[in-house]
Parts: structure tokens; sequence; C-alpha cells
């Protein structure tokens, strides 16, 4: 059976199709959300709220591209508001160092400074980048999309994705300088 007929059984509420789409792209929708969020328990979450989505707007899927693409841009979408979302509830909280240093606890160590391997590095300086460019890096480095793909779940030019990717790759480059350079040394 294609995807055209599929999505068509889905749009009509037979729960086998909808069984049958959900595992086909359920495995590539978690691995974006899980890059994007680098949270095992979020990724879960933005996976299955990603599909609730679908699901409830399958009628709005056109069939312009395939419904992988589209499934993606939702997931990119959930998955940065869920983000912004955690980082506005987590920004309001203290950690366990700000705790200790505001009741003036005489019992805290001063932390060991070690260079983090590059991995961790790369890690936080993908993390660090804007929305824009961290989803282009993810899709395409990480996940190996196409830029034609890209552009289609981010409503983007293939172009486009190509530029954001480039700049990307400066500002990665930029970030992980100290630690070249400290490497080569």
């Amino acid at each position: 059976m294609t995807e055209t007929q599929l999505v068509e059984r889905a749009r009509a509420g037979d729960a086998a199709a909808i069984r049958d789409l959900y595992d086909a792209n359920v495995e590539r929708v978690f691995r974006l959300t899980h890059r994007l969020s680098g949270d095992e328990e979020l990724a879960r979450e933005y996976t299955q709220d990603t599909f609730v989505r679908a699901f409830q707007r399958l009628d709005q899927f056109r069939g312009d591209a395939a419904l992988s693409t589209w499934l993606h841009s939702i997931a990119v979408s959930v998955t940065f508001n869920g983000l912004r979302k955690v980082k506005r509830v987590r920004s309001r909280e203290l950690g366990m160092d700000d705790v200790e240093s505001a009741a003036g606890a005489a019992f805290h160590t001063a932390p060991v400074h070690t260079e983090p391997d590059l991995k961790d590095r790369l890690h936080r300086a993908i993390d660090d980048l804007p929305e824009i460019y961290r989803a282009v890096v993810v899709m395409h480095d990480v996940e190996g999309y196409t830029h034609e793909e890209i552009g289609g779940a981010l409503g983007v030019a293939a172009g486009t994705s190509k530029a954001r990717l480039f700049r990307a790759r400066e500002m990665l480059r930029d970030a992980l300088a100290d630690f070249a350079e400290e490497y080569m040394a």
C-alpha cells in the first residue's frame, strides 16, 4: 500500500493505517527531536506531541511533499516551542550551587576545572546555536537530511538551508577555536 493510500485511510479513521504511518516514521522523528532537544525524556514527549498534532491535522496535509517532510516540520516546531517553555521554567529554578551561594555555605569547594573532551564541547556548541542554525546542522550533518528535505521541513528554500548550514559551521568553528588551539599546541 502506498503512503498516499495510507494517508487517505488514516483520514477516514482507519486505526491500522494510522499505526502503519506512525511505525514508518516514529524512529526518524524521535532521532530528530532527541538531537534537537538533547534530552531523551523530552524527545519522547515531543515525538508523541508531534504525532498527536499530525494526526489531528492530517486533513491539512496536502501531499505536495512526502509525509515524512511534513512530520519533520511539525517535529521541529513542537521541539523548539517545547524547549522555549522548558527554558522559561528552568530559568526560574535555582541550582544547588546557587542555593549554596545564597545560603553562604562555607562547605562548598571550588569546582575542578578540567577541559572537557571535544565531543562534549561540540554538543554544547551545537546546543548554543540559534534555533534556525541548530536545526539545519542537526538535520543535515547528524541525521543526513538533504537540503531539499530540510527546506521542506522548515519552510525555506534549499539554498537558504545551505546558507544556514554554512553559517552554522562558521559559528561552530569559532566556538571550538580555543579547543583546537589547545589540542594543536
